[in-house]
């Protein structure tokens, strides 16, 4: 069973933790999160499982920013969730996939006491301008039945920042040949209206 909005509310620092939470988000069946301020894409000609990969920080302006089509552009919400005795889930808002966004690409299915951020993983068809700050995804929660035991990973527990995979935390035998580097002056970077690409080094 699904909550309701109403049902949603009504569980708020118990189960559930939405921060900051807007009630005029609500709906009636999910809480509309939304898009914070910042993008990462990787940086590598291949993505390599048994590695982490290089990435590149975005600064989405305040005017809004186009993202390219064929690009993985990794982001997150504004809101750090909380969710204990339920299934949190998210799955994009119609109106954005009716623009040819992809939110999350495969992974909008959350765990049992998951606590953080929500990273997403944004794919355009075409060309489409995003602006920080906008509703981007929905948020509902399923009821389970069963002896519950409450997420615990330490790759994604508790984050504070968009984070990439982190599968090569489960891989073994990395080769440890370097990884070629993406040049985005090409033509494969996020660029703003003037065709200047906006990034900033993201921490290694």
């Amino acid at each position: 069973m699904i909550l309701s909005g109403n049902e949603i509310k009504q569980q708020l620092g118990g189960n559930i933790v939405i921060d900051p939470f807007d009630e005029s988000r609500l709906n009636p069946n999910s809480y509309n999160l939304s898009l914070h301020d910042e993008l990462l894409v990787y940086e590598e000609v291949v993505l390599d499982m048994r590695k982490s990969n290089r990435v590149e920080r975005i600064q989405i302006p305040p005017d809004g920013l186009v993202l390219t089509p064929n690009q993985l552009y990794l982001g997150r919400t504004v809101e750090r969730t909380e969710t204990h005795n339920l299934v949190p889930m998210i799955e994009g808002r119609s109106s954005i996939g009716r623009l040819g966004l992809f939110v999350h690409v495969t992974a909008g299915f959350g765990d049992v006491g998951f606590c953080g951020y929500w990273t997403l993983e944004m794919f355009a068809v075409q060309p489409v301008k995003i602006y920080p700050g906008v509703p981007i995804c929905q948020i509902f929660f399923h009821q389970v039945a069963g002896d519950i035991t409450e997420y615990a990973s330490d790759k994604y527990q508790h984050n504070r920042d968009i984070q990439p995979s982190m599968l090569f935390r489960e891989l073994s035998g990395a080769d440890p040949a370097q990884q070629l580097e993406l040049e985005f002056d090409a033509g494969r970077g996020a660029r703003d209206l003037f065709g200047q690409r906006i990034v900033q080094q993201a921490a290694r």
